[in-house]
């Protein structure tokens, strides 16, 4: 994981800490747990709300997983594990066990709740007894003895630890590890019968590993066993084939929207529609010069690929909300899916200029997990093109509610594609369509039979 990687990681921590602090006193000030256990039901409005917490919820806990999933890809041998990735991994671990407890603490007495929280969403693809998992990765002894491992080596070692986030400027990640420390202890009985049936394959796991390997390690086993339900298959790598990819970016226009799908991610969990994921091209730095976007392309310039030989294409961006927040990316970021439309505005060049502009003030914002298009201070994938063209030349988005809060999913863009309301559809690549790249009526057939 190389600078920016383990930047982008530590940023998405320290939003989604704040996120969580919020998701909490909102959630206490909103829901009356005393009065729905007296009333032994609950109102259409409560499960309104209740579902909306728990898509939120379940939403931050999986961009946490997903990151500490990422360092484990990212490092496939321990002693390669450096202090600050091990930061990362450790606060994002306090953050998903605090969370938890504090779920647990809040609503577990509530018997009707707690069965609320339990039920599957079909239209949001969250799976059955949701709650009875996290709440068992709570008292799992495979779990309490990993982070005892991993705390100790962060006890031991918090001088080492703190001065090297100071050297990288992650001072946030040594407090909230310092915050929420004693969330991660464990009780004194299940630290005893997390130790007696581990003895045994301690001694195997400390062979070949560095102390900080074996704390890392541990962190990326609390991990991947918590992932067990959400990942169906946990080693896939999403891609599209380098043909396709190479066809697809020489297709490509600034002011192009991607639709994408990765297989078998937590992304396609909690969103609704086949492809949940979109991103906002914005060309290469010499088209945002030639629209009269300078400032942006000053931006992009500075993050482009240095001079080869022979000369390498112009590095293409997009701007892309993703875990943490919005920012301006390589166009390796969307494109790293399985699955891709291109969908293409039917507008002149003068507006798209203007909504790239318009979009690119966002750029920045923390991602917001809420998926709630009423505030505009965090900000979901969709959200940035319909910020980037709402309001332009005639384009109007008629937001649909989403759990209770008005939002555009990514299959309402697409559905709007079909329309030929204000976007078009270019190419799709399915793999399930076969293994070539879709263009025309072909392509609008596919996207049809997932979306129409």
């Amino acid at each position: 994981m190389n600078s920016d990687q383990l930047t982008a990681a530590a940023r998405s921590v320290i939003q989604l800490d704040d996120y969580l602090q919020q998701l909490k006193s909102q959630a206490l000030a909103t829901y009356k747990t005393d009065a729905v256990a007296v009333r032994g039901y609950i109102t259409p409005r409560e499960e309104l709300l209740i579902r909306q917490l728990q898509l939120s919820y379940w939403k931050t806990r999986s961009a946490l997983l997903e990151l500490v999933s990422d360092l484990r890809t990212d490092t496939p041998r321990l002693d390669q594990a450096t202090p600050q990735q091990f930061l990362v991994g450790l606060a994002a671990a306090a953050l998903l066990v605090d969370a938890a407890r504090w779920l647990r603490e809040s609503f577990h007495r509530v018997t009707v709740v707690r069965r609320k929280l339990d039920e599957p969403d079909p239209i949001y693809n969250i799976p059955p007894r949701m709650y009875d998992g996290v709440q068992r990765s709570l008292v799992s002894v495979s779990h309490a003895w990993h982070l005892w491992q991993a705390t100790r080596y962060y006890d031991k070692h918090r001088e080492q630890l703190a001065k090297a986030a100071a050297a990288e400027g992650l001072e946030p990640l040594v407090e909230i590890i310092d915050r929420l420390r004693d969330r991660l202890r464990p009780s004194l009985w299940m630290f005893l019968r997390t130790r007696f049936r581990v003895r045994g394959r301690r001694a195997i796991r400390r062979v070949g590993r560095d102390v900080l390997g074996r704390a890392t390690y541990a962190l990326q086993q609390v991990v991947s066993g918590s992932m067990a339900g959400i990942f169906v298959s946990p080693g896939h790598r999403p891609g599209l084939p380098p043909a396709i990819r190479d066809q697809v970016a020489s297709l490509l226009q600034p002011g192009d929207v991607l639709v994408v799908r990765k297989e078998f991610a937590v992304t396609n969990y909690f969103l609704p529609g086949y492809w949940p994921h979109a991103a906002l091209v914005l060309g290469a730095a010499e088209d945002l010069s030639r629209l009269g976007i300078p400032q942006a392309s000053t931006r992009l310039s500075g993050a482009s690929a240095p001079e080869t030989t022979p000369p390498a294409p112009p590095a293409h961006f997009v701007l892309e909300s993703m875990k943490d927040g919005v920012r301006i990316r390589p166009i390796d970021s969307p494109l790293a899916s399985d699955s891709i439309v291109v969908l293409r505005p039917t507008l002149e060049e003068s507006h798209i200029a203007a909504a790239l502009a318009q979009a690119l003030l966002h750029e920045g914002k923390p991602y917001d997990f809420d998926f709630d298009f009423s505030c505009s201070h965090r900000m979901v994938c969709t959200e940035v093109v319909y910020r980037a063209y709402d309001g332009v030349a005639d384009v109007r988005f008629d937001l649909k509610r989403h759990v209770g809060r008005f939002a555009l999913a990514a299959g309402d863009l697409l559905r709007m594609a079909l329309a030929e309301k204000h976007f078009t559809v270019v190419a799709v690549f399915s793999p399930a369509h076969g293994a070539e790249l879709h263009r025309g009526l072909q392509a609008v057939e596919i996207v049809r039979s997932k979306e129409g």
